[in-house]
Formats: C-alpha cells, structure tokens, sequence
C-alpha cells in the first residue's frame, strides 16, 4: 500500500512538474479582486493554446487564447463586494480554481522601513496581534527581492489576517485595512511591497531616472553600500512592482522619504514620476496616499530631513493625491522609525474614506502653508484646510522663527486669529519671510481644530547648503 501511495505522489508531482497552465503567484486562494471593475487576469498555457475562464458569481465563460510565447491575458468583469467566490482557468486537459476569492478593495502598500514596520514590532501593534481575526481582510506579503530585469510570475501568498499572518505584516498596511473594513463594510485585500532602507529610485524603472537628466544626476548621489537593502534604481520595480502589473486595484499607500535626504530637492519631481508610471502600468488613475516622514534629529545640523517634507507638500500639487503629518506622533525624534503606527494607519484610511469614498463629517486633511500677507511688523499667515480655526497644544505656539531681509531668523511671538495666524519677533522691525517647525526635528504644536497637526514650512525660497 505504501508502494501504491509513493508511486501515486511521484506521478501527481510529475504532472505538476510539467504543467503548463500557470498563473502569476498573486491569483491564488483567499485573494481578493476589486470590486465592480474590469480585473486583468494573465498567465501562461501552450503555446497559441484556447484558455477558457469561469467564475461563480456568473454564468459567462471567457475565451481568450495563449501567444507564441505561451502568455495569455484577459478580462474578468468582479462583481459587487462579498463572496466568496471560485475562478477557473482550463488550457487543454489542464484547469486551476482559486477557492475562497473576495470581491472588495484592493490597496497596494509601498516604501521603505516604516511601511514595512511589522505588527510584532510597533508598540500598539503586537499587543493585539493574538486576538486578530479578520476573515474577510486579506494580506499579500511581497518577499523582498531584487532583479535587473522586469519580472513577470512574482512571489508572495494570500493569507487570511489571523495572529500568524499579521505578525509580520505592514502595521501601518493594516491598521489601514482593519478601519477601511470597519468602516465600508466590505472586504479588504492589503498587497504590501516595502523594503527598509531603499530609495524612491529602486521602486520605478531604471530608464525613468537615467533619461531625466535631474533624476540621474540625483541618483549618481546614492552610493550601494547599504548591507541592509539595494541601492540601484529599478531594482525593486523589477522584482516586486512589475509582477504585480496591471492588477486592479483601488489605490495606493506610500512611506518612504528618508533614503532620499541625500538629494531632496528632486524628491517631488522624482514621486511624480514613479505615480504618473504606476498609474500607466496598472491602466488606472488611483488615489496615491503618503506619508510625510517623522521628525528626526539624526539628520545632522542641515535642514535635509525637512527639505524632504517641503517636497512632500509640494507632492499634493499631483492630482488625486493626499498627504498625512504625524509630528505629533512622535516621542523620540533620535529614532527614525515612530513606534505607533495605528494612529499612521487610521489617518491614511481617514483620506480614502473622505477622497476615495465619499464619506463626510471626517477631518482628513492636515493643515499646509497657503499664502502670507505682511501687515506692518507682522506677517499672517493662512492655511489650507483649515475651516474651523487652529489650536495649540501645550500652551503658545511654538517652532516659528521670523526674519528680514538680512535672512537672519528669529523665534516669533505668535497668535491665533481665526483660520490664521500672526508672527512677529521684536528683533525684526520689517519682517519678510517666516519658517516653522524647520528644524528635523522639530516637532510643533499646532493643530486644526479637529487634531491634526499643522506641516512644517517656509514662505522664503533662500538657497540652504547641503552637505
């Protein structure tokens, strides 16, 4: 009997071995696909072979067929949230069927250390880990690799989110999922693609950045010696973005900045060009949520860390984009990486919930520097996104400085008026410029009316050094 059962193993793994019919390692079990869209759905058989596709939740069967080079690539038009539902490809005498697919939304988590940041590690996180039962929140983890070419099957697996499944996973990825899931009602599937360490330039295609005379010369400034991570544009891209490409999804989430200190003025003009080609690549034009990196002092005597910040305000200039501060989430700025990050996560869900789905009554969007008026020795200044005035916590405002035109700055004196503020400094009888919360670590007071913090600032454009 045990001859028998050996002899049967060793010709199912045979079959296996050489089956033809193959799928990208994200259309698996447990997966979700968005809802109510036209989902992309592609893999390979023989070649210029008949691929046949029918799903539960309809009675249409889809024909497509293979090319000379065994690749095949249709449509599947996802039906309203819930499920769960199968999906059955057939190519020949060979057929595969996803068990237990979710109809839902589908983000895309992306960035360096803090994206990656796990449950188990941030500190509001793994108290929780081992009473997590989320059926219908669905995590595909992305294992971290790099290639020199783009990569088309992927690795990665659809896990139910359980204590054994989010204990790795993004912190910020899910506390993001888990209030979307609350809140909409519908189930959720978390795509986490991050690496601690890495720069913006590893997550878009090489010859984005080497054609953009701007991008290269930036670029030539990262020096691959990090032990941790690559620091090579398009290498990331290649190995767990293009795998990925042209999946449905409904949009994206981004944490990352810190890796690109060493040329921060490029920094906007680099994400625009990684979200312009993320939205070609997968034929949508998503939302793209990020986050604004903590205040950190370890950055040295030169602005750099808040030279990045100022190009993420200048990030919301790109279309369907929004932007979460979280100074005030800070209590160690001598360590990059905040240690809570369900607040992180709650403020990202809070713009999808507001930009994406239409939900009111939901203050989502943090205040940002919009104009400056001088009115004799003092100059006010207003905002965006604030409706309903400003507040301070901990007593007066703090981290504004204030200066002439000799460009020497002062610390202000500082009062709310309404949806504005005035700053004045005695030491400057004819004040031109004003900057807050500049220093990287600095970590401001100020606040909207409803909590979130005010981002850091300058009204100058004064050229500042760099190391």
């Amino acid at each position: 009997m045990r001859k028998l059962t050996a002899l049967i193993f060793l010709v199912t793994a045979g079959i296996n071995l050489n089956a033809q019919l193959r799928l990208p390692a994200l259309f698996a079990d447990h997966m979700v696909i968005q809802q109510q869209s036209s989902v992309p759905i592609w893999g390979w058989a023989n070649p210029v072979q008949e691929v046949r596709i029918t799903v539960s939740w309809d009675t249409t069967t889809i024909t497509t067929k293979a090319n000379n080079a065994t690749f095949w690539k249709t449509k599947i038009q996802s039906p309203p949230a819930g499920g769960p539902h199968t999906i059955t490809i057939r190519a020949g005498n060979e057929s595969a069927t996803l068990t237990d697919v979710l109809s839902g939304e589908v983000w895309l988590c992306s960035g360096q250390s803090n994206m990656e940041w796990s449950m188990a590690a941030s500190a509001d996180g793994k108290e929780l880990i081992d009473n997590i039962s989320d059926p219908t929140i669905r995590l595909f983890h992305v294992p971290k690799s790099a290639a020199s070419t783009p990569q088309v099957r992927g690795e990665g697996t659809w896990r139910i989110a359980n204590p054994e499944s989010v204990r790795g996973f993004s912190a910020v990825g899910y506390f993001f999922g888990k209030k979307l899931n609350t809140d909409l009602n519908v189930p959720i599937g978390l795509i986490n693609a991050s690496w601690g360490g890495t720069p913006a330039e590893d997550w878009l295609p090489e010859d984005l950045v080497e054609s953009n005379p701007k991008l290269k010369a930036s670029a030539s400034l990262l020096i691959d010696d990090k032990p941790w991570c690559p620091y090579i544009p398009g290498v990331t891209y290649n190995a767990m973005i293009s795998p990925l490409l042209p999946f449905r999804i409904a949009g994206a989430l981004w944490y990352q900045g810190e890796s690109n200190t060493v040329a921060p003025s490029t920094y906007k003009l680099l994400m625009e060009t990684l979200i312009l080609d993320w939205r070609t690549e997968f034929n949508s034009e998503f939302p793209f949520y990020y986050v604004q990196i903590a205040p950190f002092s370890g950055y040295g005597d030169v602005e750099i860390g808040t030279l990045i910040r100022e190009q993420e305000v200048e990030m919301l200039k790109i279309p369907n984009t929004g932007m979460v501060v979280i100074s005030d989430l800070v209590d160690d700025v001598a360590d990059i990486h905040p240690k809570f990050k369900k607040p992180v996560g709650d403020r990202l869900a809070n713009l999808a919930l507001t930009d994406t789905y239409g939900k009111s009554g939901i203050e989502s969007h943090c205040p940002v520097y919009k104009s400056m008026n001088v009115e004799k020795n003092k100059i006010r200044i207003s905002f965006e996104y604030v409706t309903k005035g400003l507040i301070t916590k901990g007593g007066d405002a703090t981290e504004f400085l204030v200066a002439g035109d000799d460009q020497k700055f002062y610390p202000a004196n500082v009062k709310i008026d309404g949806n504005t503020v005035l700053v004045s400094a005695k030491e400057v009888k004819s004040p031109v410029a004003v900057r807050f919360g500049w220093s990287n670590g600095s970590i401001p007071n100020l606040f909207s009316s409803g909590g979130l913090p005010v981002s850091c600032f300058r009204t100058d454009d004064w050229k500042i050094e760099l190391p």
